[in-house]
């Protein structure tokens, strides 16, 4: 649009007052970590649902330092602890419904048994046997994986797909502070916002991206501030504070399913134990740290506010830990079985219909194996 001033001149108009497609205000986190226990707020909390965290987290402790043990046994190849985070853990496989989808990261066993995975299948995986360990569909929890952030983009086509379909599905994709450094996590949070996805992204923000602290990795004032970015609302929660990580994770996931779109939840947490058991933590962080986050432990502030409140006595809390105890019996009593592998497994779920080279390399495989059978039986006929 021009405006002339005499011919053969003219001056551009001035543009339209620009005017922000979004009042970002409301998509700002607090200032604070929000939290409910230890402050009146606390008051108002469910005692069964109190009790409920309660009992997971002590079976959560438990779980991650029965799993731990069981890689200096050889039992399993590798284990990412979540010592110190189980609050984030136990409230993401609450929160979700039945027919809801959970995308965790390697770090998010816990969060997978918490939603009713069996442990050992949780950890197959991380044993080096099969392909997932448990039947994705069945479960309504996407494959443990490595590569970091590569669930998120899933989650959302998922979630849009469900969306597009009429179905009433929620997606809750958890990841580390190290994987929102990933191009995956902008396209996941972009597409989300854009499409108005029913999707929840959790972050936990235990303090390192293995050896590489907070400080290099992001300039930003919160990972939740990120979520303005997007057109989302982000919020900042306390991560060692189950029932706030609860409430938080259960508000996103309603407004998921209202149809207002996703939200980016950061919980902060602080990761106890090594980044995983072939990881020597005390090379980039000082025993001081930990022993900090130590006083701040999700199943210490619990107990205090359910011991506090008198909904819980000793016997109640020794009833918890036993069967902790009988989860990790059972667990060690289980890893400790050797497994039965086929090596023609290898073939099994690569394609729905296998390819000609596919074809050709179990051929090969089967006429190995069926000649070192016919090498074992003669080597015993001789013996």
């Amino acid at each position: 649009m021009t405006v002339l001033e005499q011919p053969g001149s003219y001056r551009p108009a001035p543009p339209p007052a620009w005017q922000p497609r979004t009042d970002p205000a409301p998509l700002l986190p607090d200032a604070e970590p929000y939290r409910l226990l230890g402050t009146d707020a606390a008051a108002g909390l469910d005692p069964a649902l109190l009790k409920r965290l309660y009992g997971q987290l002590v079976r959560g402790r438990r779980y991650n330092g029965q799993a731990t043990a069981l890689t200096r046994q050889g039992r399993l190849a590798v284990y990412p602890s979540s010592t110190g985070q189980e609050a984030c853990q136990v409230a993401a496989g609450l929160v979700l419904e039945e027919r809801d989808w959970l995308f965790p990261s390697y770090r998010d066993t816990l969060a997978t048994v918490v939603r009713g995975l069996d442990p050992v299948q949780a950890l197959t995986l991380l044993r080096g046997d099969w392909h997932t360990g448990y039947d994705p569909h069945e479960h309504r929890i996407a494959p443990l994986c490595t590569p970091l952030a590569t669930q998120l983009p899933h989650a959302v086509g998922l979630a849009h797909a469900a969306r597009l379909k009429g179905d009433d599905v929620v997606a809750l994709a958890m990841v580390g502070d190290g994987g929102t450094s990933e191009g995956d996590f902008h396209e996941a949070l972009n597409f989300a916002a854009v499409w108005k996805a029913p999707v929840v992204f959790f972050v936990q923000n235990n303090g390192f991206a293995i050896s590489v602290p907070l400080a290099k990795q992001t300039a930003a004032p919160s990972f939740a501030h990120k979520a303005v970015g997007y057109g989302m609302p982000g919020r900042l929660v306390d991560g060692n504070d189950a029932a706030a990580v609860h409430e938080v994770l259960s508000e996103a996931v309603r407004r998921a399913r209202g149809g207002a779109g996703p939200t980016l939840v950061e919980a902060v947490t602080y990761r106890i134990d090594a980044h995983t058991n072939a990881d020597d933590a005390t090379r980039y962080r000082a025993d001081s740290e930990i022993e900090a986050w130590r006083a701040h432990d999700p199943i210490d502030l619990l107990e205090r506010e359910l011991t506090g409140r008198k909904l819980i006595d000793e016997a109640g809390m020794r009833a918890e830990r036993e069967a902790a105890e009988r989860l990790a019996a059972d667990l060690r009593e289980r890893m400790n079985q050797d497994p039965a592998l086929d090596p023609m497994d290898l073939f099994t779920h690569v394609y729905a219909e296998q390819t000609a080279q596919l074809r050709e390399q179990a051929d090969r495989l089967r006429a190995e194996l069926a000649a070192a059978g016919e090498s074992a039986t003669q080597e015993g006929a001789q013996r």
